[in-house]
């Protein structure tokens, strides 16, 4: 049986702070952080909009894809989605 593809995600949220996961449903982790059931950071930071999302054949590729992406500088994750959408 085939894994189902699993996503990276880029949030912007309030106070112009990015967040940064992995999940098989983005739009489902979206309304689950809007809610304030998402992650901490996202409690204390509502998720304004998905700026990026990217598709990964499993999680362990997704995972290596997030943790890449989490050494960057917020300034580093802006300019990767702005040439990478």
């Amino acid at each position: 049986m085939k894994e189902k593809p699993w996503f990276l995600y880029i949030l912007e949220c309030s106070g112009n702070r990015l967040y940064t996961g992995i999940t098989v449903d983005v739009d489902a982790r979206f309304a689950a952080h809007a809610s304030g059931k998402g992650a901490k950071f996202t409690k204390s930071f509502p998720p304004q909009q998905i700026l990026f999302k990217a598709e990964f054949p499993d999680r362990a590729a997704a995972s290596r894809a997030e943790a890449d992406i989490k050494k960057l500088s917020a300034k580093e994750k802006r300019h990767f989605v702005q040439t990478n959408t």
